[in-house]
Formats: C-alpha cells, structure tokens, sequence
C-alpha cells in the first residue's frame, strides 16, 4: 500500500510540474501566490509597536 501511496504522490508532482509549465495563466497563479506569500511574511516579521505606556 505503501508503494502505490508514493508513486501516487510522485505522479502527481510531476503531473502538476508539467501543468504548470505548459501554462502561462497556472505560472501567473504560482508567482502571484509567491508575492502575496512573501508580503504576509514581511508583515508578520515587522515589529508591533506596544500601545502600553511605562
């Protein structure tokens, strides 16, 4: 069972991959994700201002 989940898996990836490069709007797609993926990171990796006073 083990055997037939894997090659599952690798077909796929691989399928996806050959998707993706055959298709301008899936790359399209890819790279928006990546650019809204690495702006969440970069606000996330921003320091919060502390609103209490000392």
């Amino acid at each position: 069972m083990n055997d037939k989940f894997f090659m599952g898996v690798i077909l796929g990836m691989l399928g996806g991959a050959i998707i993706t490069t055959n298709s301008a709007k899936a790359r399209q797609m890819i790279k928006d994700g990546q650019t809204e993926v690495s702006k969440k990171v970069s606000q996330m990796a921003k320091p919060k201002k502390s609103t209490q006073t000392k």
